[in-house]
C-alpha cells in the first residue's frame, strides 16, 4: 500500500512540495515556526471561492452562512463581502457579526431557547429575521412588541418547522425528526397554529417557514420530502389565513468529504435539483413563487481550514490483527471533540517532509486524559513518523475551533488566515493569563 494524497479533502491552494504541505502559499513548516501548534490554518481564497460558489449556484435564492460552524470577525466580513447573509444563534455570534460590519438586515437569529436579552438585542439591531422555535418564544416576542414605540417596524420572523424527516446522517445531527428539541411539529398541528398566532400578533411581520433536517447529508431524499411537507404547510396556511407567505428557508446540512470514501453533493448540482423540486411542488400546490434560502456553513468553512499539530510521542501497540502505531500530538479533543461526540472520521498527512518509508496503520491521538481523545481513528502514515513531525488534518473548519474547550486546563488554538504566502492571526492563541482571568477567587 502507498500513501495517496487526496486533493478533494484539502483547501484548493494546497500543494505538495518536497513532501511538505503548502497552503495559501505558506508551508506547514513556516506556519508552525511563526504561529506555533496546534493551530488552525484558514485558506481565505478557498473560503471565498466556496461562498461565492454557493451564492452563484443557488441564485436567485438567498444564501446565509451558518456561523455556528465557525465564526470570527474576519469570516463574517468575508461572507458578507461575498454577498451572503449570516445566521447566528446566540448573543455572542450576533455581536461578532455586527462588529464585523455585517448589515443587520442580512443577519438571522436562530436558537431553540432564545433569552429575552438575545431577542431584544436582535430586535434593537434590526436583524432581517428571527427564526421562532417555540410557543414560549412567541410569548416573549409579544411582550417585546408591547414595549416598542408606536409605529415601529414589524419584527420579521420565520417559524421553524419540524417535518418529521429522518436525514441519512448520524443520530446526533438529525434535527427534523419529531422527537427532538427544535421547532414546531407539523404532525400535531403545532406548526400551523404557531403560524396563525404569529400572523395575528400586532408588531410581528410573519415572513414564512424554516426547516433544517440535519448535517453532513449526501443525498436529496430528506430535502425532497421536507420541501413537499413545507409546501403543504404553506398551502394549509393560505387556506386558513386567506393569504400566502412569501418565504421558505431550507436550512443547510450539505456534507463535505472528510475522507476519501465520502461523496458530497456539489453546490451546482444541489442547487439545480432543489430549484426544480421547489418549482414543481409550489406550482402543483397553486402557490405563488417563493423566496427560498439555504444556510451552508460546514460546506463553506469546513474544507477551507486545516488543523496543524506537532507530534510528541510515537508508540507501537501489537494487536492480534497486527501492529498499530499511536501518534500523539499536541492537540486533541479539546480543540476537536467531534470524533468523541459523533464518531467523526478524518484523514491525516505528514506535513513537514517527504518520506520514503512504507505506510503503517496509525491512529492520531491527543494529549487529554481520556481514552476517547482520538483525532483520526483509522489512517496510514509513513513508518518513520517521529516526535517533532507535523501532522495536518484536513476539513478542520467546521465545529472544531467553535467547539473547543479548556479541558485539562488546555489553551485554545489560534486561527491563522493564509493568503498569498502571508499568515494573519484572525483569532489569537489563548494564554495562561486568559485562562486564569475568569478565576476570581482571592
Amino acid at each position: 500500500m502507498s500513501l495517496q494524497f487526496q486533493p478533494a479533502l484539502w483547501p484548493s491552494t494546497t500543494r505538495l512540495a518536497d513532501g511538505g504541505l503548502t497552503i495559501g502559499g505558506m508551508t506547514a513548516v513556516q506556519a508552525a515556526a511563526e504561529f506555533g501548534t496546534p493551530a488552525y490554518l484558514l485558506d481565505e481564497a478557498d473560503f471565498k471561492a466556496r461562498a461565492t460558489g454557493f451564492r452563484d449556484a443557488f441564485a436567485p435564492w438567498q444564501v446565509f452562512y451558518a456561523s455556528k460552524a465557525f465564526l470570527c470577525r474576519a469570516v463574517a466580513r468575508w461572507a458578507a463581502d461575498c454577498g451572503l447573509g449570516v445566521d447566528v444563534c446566540s448573543l455572542g455570534e450576533l455581536t461578532v457579526a455586527l462588529r464585523a460590519g455585517v448589515p443587520p438586515s442580512r443577519i438571522g437569529l436562530h436558537g431553540n431557547n432564545k433569552s429575552d436579552e438575545e431577542l431584544r438585542a436582535a430586535v434593537a439591531s434590526g436583524v432581517g429575521r428571527i427564526v421562532v422555535d417555540a410557543a414560549d418564544e412567541i410569548d416573549r416576542l409579544e411582550t417585546i412588541c408591547r414595549e416598542r414605540p408606536a409605529g415601529a417596524s414589524p419584527i420579521p420572523v420565520l417559524v421553524r418547522v419540524t417535518p418529521d424527516v429522518q436525514a441519512h446522517t448520524h443520530a446526533h445531527v438529525q434535527t427534523a425528526v419529531a422527537d427532538q428539541k427544535f421547532g414546531f411539529a407539523m404532525a400535531d398541528g403545532s406548526a400551523l397554529a404557531a403560524l396563525l398566532r404569529l400572523d395575528s400578533l400586532p408588531g410581528v411581520g410573519l415572513l414564512g417557514v424554516h426547516c433544517h433536517i440535519g448535517s453532513q447529508i449526501f443525498d436529496y431524499d430528506g430535502y425532497d420530502l421536507a420541501i413537499a411537507r413545507l409546501v403543504g404547510l404553506l398551502a394549509q396556511f393560505r387556506d386558513a389565513a386567506g393569504r400566502e407567505l412569501p418565504e421558505c428557508d431550507m436550512g443547510g446540512g450539505f456534507g463535505i468529504a472528510y475522507t476519501g470514501t465520502d461523496r458530497p453533493l456539489a453546490a451546482a448540482a444541489a442547487a439545480s435539483h432543489l430549484h426544480e423540486v421547489t418549482q414543481n411542488l409550489t406550482t402543483a400546490a397553486g402557490l405563488a413563487p417563493l423566496r427560498w434560502s439555504v444556510e451552508p456553513g460546514r460546506a463553506i468553512v469546513g474544507p477551507a481550514m486545516v488543523a496543524l499539530y506537532t507530534v510528541g510521542v510515537v508508540k507501537q501497540v501489537n494487536l492480534p490483527d497486527g501492529p498499530r502505531t499511536y501518534v500523539a500530538v499536541d492537540g486533541g479533543m479539546g480543540d476537536n471533540p467531534r470524533p468523541a461526540l459523533y464518531q467523526a472520521e478524518y484523514a491525516a498527512w505528514l506535513a513537514n517532509r517527504a518520506s520514503k518509508a512504507g505506510p503503517v496503520r496509525a491512529r492520531v491521538v491527543g494529549k487529554y486524559c481520556e481514552t476517547a481523545d482520538v483525532l483520526v481513528r483509522h489512517t496510514f502514515l509513513p513508518g518513520d513518523v517521529r516526535p517533532g513531525d507535523l501532522i495536518a488534518v484536513p476539513c478542520g473548519g467546521a465545529y472544531q475551533r467553535a467547539m473547543a474547550s479548556n479541558y485539562n486546563g488546555s489553551l485554545r488554538p489560534p486561527v491563522i488566515g493564509l493568503r498569498d504566502g502571508v499568515g494573519t492571526v484572525l483569532v489569537r492563541r489563548e494564554t495562561l493569563d486568559d485562562f486564569m482571568a475568569l478565576d476570581v477567587w482571592r
